[in-house]
């Protein structure tokens, strides 16, 4: 019974993998072959104004292949998963009404989680709280307010280092609002996705090819005028460090060299290594992702092939 209520639903396709792993080509390649429309999984590319840094598609590119959930945000404003969901499901439904099957490709692991399992209810900030946790911490703390967590949450201060404020901060304040702990809160899921969806990874087998992919890109990233778009987004003198834009892997190292706190080797170097650090972490989502089919970057002919005969069955 179960199974006949799964193939029942519409489609859908997921197409993840590590930052500079080929999805956005394989998902442009599928376009020709199935009936799809794209939807970015991607943290980075809601943003307008973050174009070179984030190897957002060329408008030329996006014209032959429209991604929706792409430039919808000023780097001002924040966006969380739950508003992801929101607006995927939303997106996902429009594709379905008109007959096509979605297909979300990006890298932003914990977007696909809460689009595919739901979001735990957690409850939202509450700035008086947060506020209450920040004067503690300036009075005695955050080791001191870490030790508290350790009484409350001990799974959760496990997870949480005490030099991380913001996480911190965050699992107090959800067991001051709720009385529950953010690990039980978390064991909580939400609405599954109502969609039979086919998941692909797509890496390539060589560590070292990776790496390689990165570096290349990182320079690709410069020689495309990546500086001066930070200079112009750094320029508006409302964005700042603390934003999630700015916090995005590239466009700290920039604005720390941009700001003086850096040489420019040095952003360089910082820029890479935190490329490699997000796509170490993208690959340890995937490694323990249930259901997922890998496919070779270095075989992007096979890969497409595979996707096009497990959809087409």
């Amino acid at each position: 019974m179960t199974d006949l209520n799964i193939h029942s639903a519409p489609p859908a396709i997921f197409i993840m993998g590590p930052t500079a792993s080929g999805k956005t080509a394989l998902a442009m390649s599928l376009l020709e072959h199935l009936p799809v429309e794209l939807i970015s999984v991607d943290s980075a590319l809601i943003y307008r104004g973050m174009d070179v840094g984030t190897a957002k598609p060329t408008a030329e590119e996006l014209s032959h292949a429209p991604h929706r959930l792409i430039d919808i945000l000023d780097p001002s404003e924040a966006y969380s998963a739950a508003d992801f969901r929101a607006d995927a499901l939303r997106e996902m439904a429009e594709i379905t009404a008109r007959n096509k099957i979605p297909l979300l490709v990006g890298g932003t692991m914990m977007y696909f989680k809460a689009l595919l399992e739901g979001l735990s209810p957690l409850p939202p900030a509450d700035a008086d709280v947060r506020q209450r946790i920040e004067a503690q911490a300036a009075e005695s703390g955050w080791e001191s307010l870490h030790a508290q967590l350790r009484e409350i949450d001990p799974v959760a201060a496990l997870r949480i280092h005490p030099n991380d404020p913001q996480r911190l901060s965050r699992a107090l304040e959800v067991f001051f609002i709720s009385g529950k702990t953010l690990t039980e809160l978390t064991k909580i899921s939400g609405e599954t996705l109502p969609y039979h969806v086919h998941q692909f990874a797509i890496a390539p087998t060589r560590r070292e090819l990776l790496h390689e992919r990165i570096e290349q890109r990182f320079s690709q990233m410069l020689l495309n005028g990546f500086e001066d778009e930070v200079r112009t987004l750094k320029a508006r003198g409302d964005l700042h460090t603390d934003l999630p834009s700015i916090r995005c892997v590239g466009y700290r190292q920039m604005w720390s060299y941009l700001s003086g706190e850096t040489d420019y080797d040095e952003m360089v170097y910082r820029g890479v290594c935190a490329t490699r650090q997000l796509a170490k972490r993208q690959m340890t989502w995937l490694r323990g992702w249930e259901g997922v089919e890998w496919l070779d970057t270095e075989k992007p002919d096979e890969a497409l092939s595979r996707v096009i005969q497990v959809v087409s069955a």
